[in-house]
C-alpha cells in the first residue's frame, strides 16, 4: 500500500505556491461548512486539517504553512469558527501538521498509510499537550482522540486517497 510521491518544493518566489495553498484554504473553508451540518460534525471530523495534510504533504512545507495559518484565521474571520478560545490551539496544531507532513513526505518519498498515520500523530500528541496547557484540563484536550476519531481515520485514510489520486497527475 505504498505509492512514490512526487513532490514539489514550491518556495514563497513561486506563484504556484500561493495558487495550491489558495485552493487547499479554500478546501479548508468549504468542508467544515459541510462537516457543521452533521451535529458536532467539526469536533468528529477534524476537518480543519485535511487540506493542510494534503498541502503539505504533496507540495510541501511553505504550501503547507501558508495554508495552516490561513485556514484557521479565514474560517475564524468568515464564519467564527474555530472559536476565539481555541484559535490559537487549532493554529498551532495545523502548523505542526504542516511542519510533520512536509518533513514525512521528503523522508519517505512515499504516500503509505504507515506514513499519514505518522503524520497524524505527530501533530496530534502534541496538540494534546498544548490544548491541555492552553485550557489546563486534560478532558477537553482528548477530545480529538476520543470524539475526534472518525476525523483521524479520515485524514490517515482520506487523505491516503487524496495524494493517490494526486499523485496520478
Amino acid at each position: 500500500m505504498e505509492t512514490s510521491v512526487r513532490l514539489y518544493a514550491l518556495g514563497y518566489d513561486k506563484v504556484k505556491t500561493y495558487l495550491f495553498a489558495a485552493l487547499f484554504i479554500l478546501g479548508n473553508l468549504l468542508l467544515p461548512q459541510l462537516c457543521h451540518l452533521i451535529p458536532s460534525g467539526g469536533l468528529i471530523l477534524l476537518p480543519i486539517f485535511f487540506f493542510t495534510l494534503i498541502g503539505a504533504y504533496k507540495y510541501g512545507i511553505y504550501v503547507g504553512l501558508l495554508t495552516a495559518i490561513f485556514s484557521p484565521l479565514c474560517n475564524y474571520w468568515l464564519f467564527g469558527m474555530p472559536g476565539e478560545a481555541m484559535l490559537p490551539v487549532i493554529l498551532a496544531k495545523s502548523v505542526i501538521l504542516a511542519i510533520a507532513a512536509a518533513i514525512v513526505a521528503k523522508k519517505t518519498q512515499k504516500i503509505s498509510l504507515i506514513a499519514l498515520a505518522v503524520v497524524v500523530l505527530a501533530y496530534q500528541i502534541p496538540g494534546v499537550l498544548i490544548e491541555w496547557f492552553s485550557l489546563h484540563n486534560l478532558q477537553p484536550a482528548l477530545s480529538d482522540f476520543r470524539i475526534g476519531f472518525p476525523g483521524i481515520l479520515t485524514q490517515v485514510f482520506g487523505g491516503y486517497l487524496v495524494l493517490k489520486a494526486l499523485s496520478r497527475v
